[in-house]
C-alpha cells in the first residue's frame, strides 16, 4: 500500500527530482567547496537518478562514477544519462557504500548526499572509511544530511522514521562534524539551515514553480493523498526544526 512506500522513493514518483534535505541550495555550497574540472574522477555514493551527477557533467565535464544500492533508481539514471548524452562520463553501478568496489586513492572528490542519516553509528563510520580510502590525499567528501540543533528533538526521530518509512539515525550538527574529524579528515567544514524537501518556498526554489504544481497535484490524488499530507504536515509542522546538514572534509 502507498503508506508503506519509502519517503524519497514516494516523492520521486510523485515527480521530484531532488530528493535531498537541503535542496539546491546545499548541493551548490557543496560543489562550490571542491575542486571541480575536467580534471577530476568523482564518486557519487547513493547516486539514485543521477540529478546532481549531470549536472556535474554538464557543468564541468567531469568523470564521474555513480553506485547505488538500489536496482530501479540505477535504471532511472541510465536512462537520464543518456537523454543527456553523457554515457561518454557517467558510468553507474550496483554497489553497497561500505564496501566500495575501487581501488584506494583514486577520486579526487566523493559526493553522498541523504544517505548516512539512514545508517546506524557503527554503519557510517565504515561507509565514511570506505569514502576515506577510496579518496586521494587532499581529496573532498562532499556530505549533505539530516540534522539538529535543539538535543530535545530526539523525541521526534521516531515519528520522522514512521513519516518516510526508513530507519533513520539523524546527529546533531556537531556530531556530525565530530564524525569525519574521527575517521581522520584534516579539515571539515559545514554549513546548515532549514530543510527545503516539502516546504512550499524550498520546494520552488528545487523544482521551479511548474514541477512543484505537479507535484501538489500527483500528491493529492487519491491514492497519494494519505501519505502526501501526512509527509507535509510532518515537514512543515512537526519536524520543521529539523536542519540540513553540508559538510565538506578534507582528506
Amino acid at each position: 500500500m502507498t503508506k508503506n512506500e519509502i519517503g524519497h522513493q514516494f516523492l520521486a514518483k510523485l515527480g521530484k527530482k531532488r530528493l535531498r534535505p537541503g535542496g539546491k541550495v546545499a548541493t551548490d555550497w557543496l560543489i562550490q567547496s571542491a575542486d571541480f574540472s575536467e580534471n577530476a574522477l568523482v564518486l557519487e555514493v547513493a547516486c539514485n537518478m543521477c540529478t546532481t551527477s549531470i549536472e556535474l557533467a554538464q557543468r564541468f565535464n567531469c568523470r564521474i562514477k555513480g553506485v547505488d544500492l538500489d536496482s530501479k533508481a540505477l535504471e532511472k539514471a541510465r536512462q537520464n544519462i543518456q537523454a543527456a548524452q553523457l554515457s561518454h562520463l557517467i558510468e553507474v553501478q550496483q554497489a553497497n557504500a561500505m564496501k566500495l568496489p575501487f581501488e584506494d586513492n583514486q577520486f579526487d572528490i566523493v559526493i553522498n548526499e541523504a544517505m548516512l542519516t539512514m545508517l546506524s553509528q557503527p554503519a557510517k563510520e565504515k561507509a565514511i572509511r570506505e569514502y576515506y580510502r577510496v579518496l586521494k590525499p587532499g581529496g573532498k567528501l562532499l556530505t549533505h544530511d539530516v540534522s539538529y540543533l535543539d538535543p530535545k528533538l530526539t523525541s521526534i526521530i521516531s515519528e520522522l522514521k514512521e513519516t518516510i518509512n526508513v530507519n533513520v539515525a539523524p546527529l546533531q550538527v556537531e556530531d556530525w562534524q565530530a564524525l569525519f574529524t574521527k575517521i581522520g579528515f584534516s579539515k571539515v567544514e559545514s554549513i546548515h539551515g532549514e530543510m527545503s524537501l516539502m516546504s512550499p518556498k524550498g520546494m520552488i526554489k528545487d523544482e521551479g514553480l511548474f514541477n512543484t504544481i505537479r507535484i501538489v497535484k500527483n500528491g493529492l490524488k487519491s491514492e497519494n493523498r494519505a501519505q502526501f499530507k501526512n509527509m507535509n504536515h510532518f515537514f512543515n509542522k512537526t519536524g520543521k526544526d529539523l536542519k540540513y546538514i553540508a559538510v565538506s572534509s578534507t582528506k
